[in-house]
């Protein structure tokens, strides 16, 4: 594997981080948390005019035909500067999906418009529970001539107020194994029966509950095969997983240039504080977690990018770029004082969506429980 980034990528790299600078700044990223709107429609329109939204899709479908490692590029400078909107939402959890598991008819119908920024899209599968597990699934899908009936409430719904079209994870039957019985709706979020209600949540992020009443969603509208959804669902999470693990290492990386500034501009005894050897070595240690995050990440990215297996490798990623992640704020707090931990600093933007990013797509210690059954499903390790 080589890490390093083509031209295209770099220039893709290049020309999104100035673009963000530019149309995204943290001041923008304030606004968004306390804005009763889904989104900043303005940077989204941009967002598609760029190509953005159609980098991963082939050309068939109005895309660009980049590969997930592109993406990744692409999602590393965008969770630099924190960009708001439905765009995790709508190409990694959704056009992806699709892309993965829908007919030929269900890609040429929504793909285009994707690419074109045209449609937005949201995966609903948690619930009460808040588990990425089959068990955690109760929604109930029932068949009712050419149609199906679905009832439930999905939680932690990313962007579900800004969504077209809704993909839900539902139960269409039930036997001793949880993992079979789960299939895949496209449930268009304006249908009757389907209420969202926006979450309060630590990083501010527009996390709906999704209420489904009688919602009922015609046969064609079944992703892939009935019964056989969790599979689906089990890809998109992984994808998901490995594209979240890109996007903290730009938020981290952020934190340490913010810290290597404050360091030398702030004076304490006559001196830079970054003169000190205790700072010296915070910022060493923090610089050591960036790289090692980025390099476990692209790893990742790029096993799935290849459609190699890459479960173990995504799962090693993510628990150690949530706790890297943890470790780089922390420590950045430490050098900044007391200031970093008031609203007016930037520093506490990363700080809150990194302790949310925690939990997201499986934390730490779900992930390494799945390294552990990946290392005993290949025997190598395990108590013999």
């Amino acid at each position: 594997m080589d890490l390093g980034l083509n031209e295209v990528q770099q220039m893709l790299k290049s020309s999104a981080r100035e673009f963000l600078a530019r149309e995204c700044p943290l001041s923008l990223v304030r606004a968004a948390e306390d804005d009763p709107t889904p989104y900043p429609a303005g940077l989204w329109r941009q967002m598609a005019d760029l190509g953005w939204t159609g980098l991963a899709f082939p050309e068939r479908y109005g895309g660009t035909g980049g590969s997930f490692l592109d993406l990744a590029v692409l999602l590393e400078e965008m969770g630099r500067a924190l960009a708001p909107g439905p765009f995790f939402s709508t190409v990694v959890l959704g056009g992806l999906t699709i892309l993965d598991a829908g007919s030929e008819v269900q890609k040429q119908e929504i793909l285009p418009s994707l690419c074109r920024g045209e449609l937005r899209l949201a995966l609903a599968v948690t619930e009460a529970t808040a588990s990425w597990e089959p068990w955690g699934v109760e929604a109930a899908a029932v068949r009712q001539g050419n149609s199906y009936i679905l009832n439930g409430v999905k939680l932690f719904v990313p962007d579900a107020q800004a969504t077209d079209l809704l993909l839900v994870a539902a139960r269409t039957s039930n036997g001793p194994d949880l993992a079979q019985g789960i299939s895949l709706f496209l449930a268009p979020a304006s249908s009757p029966g389907i209420s969202r209600r926006r979450l309060k949540t630590i990083d501010g992020a527009q996390q709906y509950e999704v209420a489904l009443q009688q919602v009922r969603v015609p046969a064609s509208a079944l992703l892939g095969a009935v019964g056989e959804g969790w599979p689906v669902v089990e890809r998109a999470l992984q994808r998901a997983a490995a594209a979240h693990c890109v996007w903290m290492t730009g938020g981290a990386q952020a934190v340490l240039d913010m810290t290597v500034e404050y360091v030398k501009q702030r004076t304490q005894f006559g001196r830079p504080v970054g003169a000190f050897q205790a700072v010296q070595h915070h910022c060493a240690n923090m610089a050591t977690d960036v790289e090692s995050a980025r390099h476990i990440a692209y790893q990742a990215a790029w096993r799935v990018s290849e459609g190699l297996p890459a479960q173990r490798e995504v799962s090693m990623a993510k628990a150690w770029v949530t706790g890297a992640c943890q470790r780089v704020c922390a420590t950045a707090h430490q050098c900044h004082g007391g200031i970093g931990f008031t609203k007016e600093h930037n520093l506490q933007l990363y700080t809150r969506r990194a302790k949310a990013q925690e939990l997201a797509y499986g934390d730490a210690h779900f992930h390494l429980e799945l390294v552990v059954q990946e290392w005993e499903r290949l025997g190598g390790i395990g108590v013999k």
